[in-house]
């Protein structure tokens, strides 16, 4: 008997890599007039030599070691602060109405539940102003969120 080896065969068929290449090279070719094509985009205008509105202060209420209360820099009563608290708050962008209350960490802690229930008090008269004004469209601003943080020790 004559036994004949045969040989694994060695060659690799190369048509179908040429037939996915040349399909995906008409995709791309296709695709890519479509991906250059630009969006239209809002690009800011530069009004009085400025690019945008100057960033306003932001509203920090200040409860010290000795128990005075501070609205920005200027010392207030707990009584009158709600009154010069609203005016304030309705100055700020709506839905964006923040406080920051910087109170001592020595001091008691009903001191600072006052001035919380002063700034809320506030709150909701800023937002029943807002909304009988004329053009806010039942609009009330939103509440004003308070950010709590101990003094720093001096």
């Amino acid at each position: 008997m004559d036994v004949r080896r045969q040989s694994a065969k060695s060659d690799i068929n190369i048509t179908p890599l040429i037939d996915i290449v040349l399909v995906l090279l008409i995709v791309f070719i296709v695709m890519v007039p479509g991906l250059s094509r630009a969006l239209e985009v809002a690009v800011p205008r530069i009004v009085d030599g400025r690019k945008e509105k100057p960033v306003e202060p932001p509203v920090v209420v200040t409860l010290d070691g000795e128990g005075r209360l501070f609205l920005q820099r200027e010392e207030v009563t707990l009584a009158s602060l709600r009154e010069r608290l609203v005016p304030v708050v309705m100055l700020q962008p709506l839905g964006l109405r923040k406080v920051f209350l910087k109170v001592d960490g020595e001091l008691a802690h009903e001191r600072a539940v006052q001035v919380l229930d002063q700034i809320r008090v506030a709150s909701d008269q800023a937002r029943r102003e807002t909304r009988a004004r004329p053009g806010f469209q039942e609009e009330d601003g939103g509440p004003v969120k308070v950010a709590l943080t101990r003094l720093k020790a001096t």
